[in-house]
């Protein structure tokens, strides 16, 4: 019976892949549709809690989010299977949309028929933010942080605001641990190995990249490097990727950075898997198979760190909320997210104010009509997301 229940969750999981459209605050709604609301795998406040943990943490924290479900319900073997079945759709689509690319000479891709994607995904993030501001609890302390995190969210639009914002929210609420019940502390013991491993990949690789004129080894240091240090999920990455690999290293040019980016945004998965992309162009010199190869170190390099962390965490991370201060300090921390999550919708919004006023139209239409759906009825995600896909190429047709 474990091992159907395994199975339907990594066919959950698979589902998602195909079909989490939006960027990291889109997924968690999914993952609350599907993994929360239709399966029951974890309450909502469980799945609150893991998503703004990993929020603190560098790394992807959709994938580090799902990982640490998948822990959760199977342990380190069905954690690891999770990782691979959530990341591997994009990665091979991108390693692929890369090898394309190449042999095109940089030749842009006609993504019109994708156009109603972004409102869509749009409404995805606000139904994670309705999710989130539902099940806080309603007190002065907790609206007065939700709405001061949105508002430093949203003027201060930087990756490393973000932990900042979590770890002062979840310090404020943490002083109100005497309202939490005492319960008996389990003993538990904390196992350094993974963080052991972690430090020595990240020296080891650094050092081997210098010792060595290997260009796959220093591939996978710039990229374990830019997993182990963004915050802020994979728009950051982005940014970092785009000094690194074009201004400074001039491994791609400006066009196909923004071809592949493009193709990015249209795309279910996590954003980390840009990495695959860049990776594979990163290799071309040595033909097919080093961009193969690429797309696996890219892949490989950027989801590894965080990967790690989560392998360290997630089987003491019961054990830590026996604490009363961890629980009062979640208060803060989801209060937090969720200013976190409204603050991206709008910044995501703004440039929809660009457009024509009957494109805007249709698109704020799309987004109400997106939001609705997901709140008042049990329609698959999946569906929506191929009813937005065939409206978009019957348009372009």
């Amino acid at each position: 019976m474990k091992k159907i229940r395994h199975l339907i969750f990594l066919k959950d999981v698979f589902v998602l892949s195909l079909t989490s459209f939006g960027g990291p605050s889109a997924h968690v709604a999914l993952f609350f549709k599907i993994l929360v609301q239709k399966r029951a795998y974890l309450s909502e406040e469980e799945l609150l809690e893991l998503n703004s943990f990993c929020q603190i943490l560098p790394g992807p924290a959709s994938t580090q989010t799902l990982t640490a479900v998948g822990f959760k319900i199977g342990g380190p073997r069905l954690a690891f299977l999770t990782l691979i079945v959530w990341i591997l759709p994009a990665a091979a689509f991108m390693t692929f949309a890369a090898i394309l690319v190449s042999s095109l000479k940089g030749g842009s891709i006609n993504l019109s028929f994708l156009q109603y994607m972004a409102p869509m995904a749009l409404g995805f993030i606000l139904y994670a933010a309705y999710k989130t501001v539902v099940i806080l609890p309603k007190n002065r302390l907790t609206i007065a942080i939700l709405i001061v995190s949105m508002i430093i969210a949203l003027l201060m639009a930087t990756p490393w605001i973000f932990p900042i914002i979590l770890l002062c929210a979840g310090f404020l609420t943490s002083w109100r641990f005497e309202k939490h019940a005492k319960q008996a502390k389990t003993p538990f013991k904390v196992r350094y190995a993974n963080l052991f491993l972690y430090a020595g990949i990240f020296v080891g690789a650094a050092i081997l990249g210098l010792l060595l004129d290997s260009k796959p080894i220093r591939l996978f240091e710039n990229f374990f490097r830019n997993g182990s240090l963004i915050f802020g999920g994979g728009q950051a990455l982005i940014g970092y990727f785009y000094i690194e690999f074009v201004q400074f290293k001039k491994l791609l040019s400006s066009e196909e950075f923004l071809t592949g980016f493009a193709l990015l945004q249209s795309l279910p998965g996590p954003v980390f898997t840009f990495a695959s992309y860049v990776g594979a162009l990163s290799m071309r010199e040595f033909g097919l198979l080093g961009e193969v190869a690429g797309g696996l170190i890219g892949s490989l390099g950027v989801f590894l760190p965080g990967t790690i962390l989560i392998f360290f965490v997630a089987p003491i991370w019961q054990y830590i909320q026996q604490y009363r201060v961890v629980k009062a300090s979640f208060e803060g921390i989801n209060a937090g997210n969720a200013g976190i999550i409204i603050a991206t919708a709008f910044n995501l919004f703004q440039p929809m104010l660009q457009l024509s006023t009957g494109t805007l139209t249709l698109y704020i239409a799309i987004l109400l009509t997106t939001t609705g759906i997901l709140i008042f009825t049990k329609l698959p995600h999946p569906i929506l997301i191929v009813l937005g896909g065939i409206a978009g190429l019957l348009m372009t047709w």
